[in-house]
């Protein structure tokens, strides 16, 4: 992430554990398997931006063994303890605000983080600078105005409360600067920022335990701003947490846009 006042969800929250957890559940297949059509393999040098939990790192980790290199960078490192081991190398490090964390790496990859950062212009171009010639950038973000429904089944009024907090939440990210259409940019800015070969697809979970558990955690963690901002009372939170822990409705994810280039 980069460094704001204005962060919606922080790190530092008991719950951004669990939404570490709810994300590597939800997306970390879709991301390993773009990442092994590269070729990844022993001796390459990754550059994984904003990363938030472990589990890309630890897999990275595996994946480039005792002579490659993992350079894991965030404006909070407090989750790092269990993956500061070699190859990998942690860092505190904004982004969208700083010099890129090291150069000639093989992969540069950011997973749900550019939506984030104020300015996401410079920090792209960070990390195409960090790219070695026939690198690969791998962005992944969401694109929560393709897809603004936490219930896309709306048919009673357990999905109307959820879609109505899931409307606040976006309300409040958008007042702090998220781009809520930012995932469907990436193939655009990655050309324009001058990659080639670049592609792109998405990924949509409609329904699945983990789906629940991220919006148990999300709506604990901004809780009290919903209230504060009139969008919710904290009866109607009550009611929707215990609606989410029923597990009878199908709750969906925005898209999450993966797309990639080589410089």
């Amino acid at each position: 992430m980069t460094q704001t006042d204005g962060y919606l969800l922080d790190n530092r929250q008991t719950e951004a554990g669990q939404r570490f957890d709810a994300f590597a559940a939800l997306f970390d297949p879709t991301t390993f398997r773009h990442i092994e059509r590269f070729g990844i393999g022993s001796g390459w040098r990754c550059w994984e931006v904003g990363a938030g939990g472990t589990s890309v790192v630890s897999w990275l980790a595996k994946k480039v063994g005792p002579t490659g290199r993992v350079v894991a960078t965030d404006i909070d490192t407090s989750w790092a303890d269990a993956a500061a081991r070699p190859p990998v190398e942690i860092r505190v490090h904004d982004v969208g605000a700083e010099e890129p964390a090291g150069e000639g790496f093989d992969l540069v990859h950011a997973r749900l983080v550019l939506v984030h950062v104020p300015d996401r212009e410079r920090a792209l171009r960070s990390m195409v600078k960090a790219l070695r010639p026939g690198g690969r950038l791998l962005v992944e973000d969401a694109d929560p105005a393709l897809q603004p429904l936490l219930c896309p089944d709306e048919h009673g009024p357990e999905q109307q409360l959820a879609n109505r907090l899931r409307h606040g939440f976006r309300k409040l990210l958008a007042e702090r600067g998220a781009d809520l259409s930012y995932g469907r940019k990436l193939p655009r800015l990655l050309r324009e920022a001058g990659l080639r070969e670049v592609e792109a697809d998405a990924y949509f979970p409609v329904t699945s335990t983990a789906c629940a558990d991220l919006e148990s955690a999300t709506v604990r963690q901004i809780r009290d701003q919903l209230v504060t901002a009139g969008i919710a009372t904290d009866e109607d939170i009550d009611r929707h947490l215990a609606n989410v822990a029923s597990g009878s409705m199908d709750l969906a994810t925005a898209p999450m846009i993966s797309a990639w280039g080589r410089k």
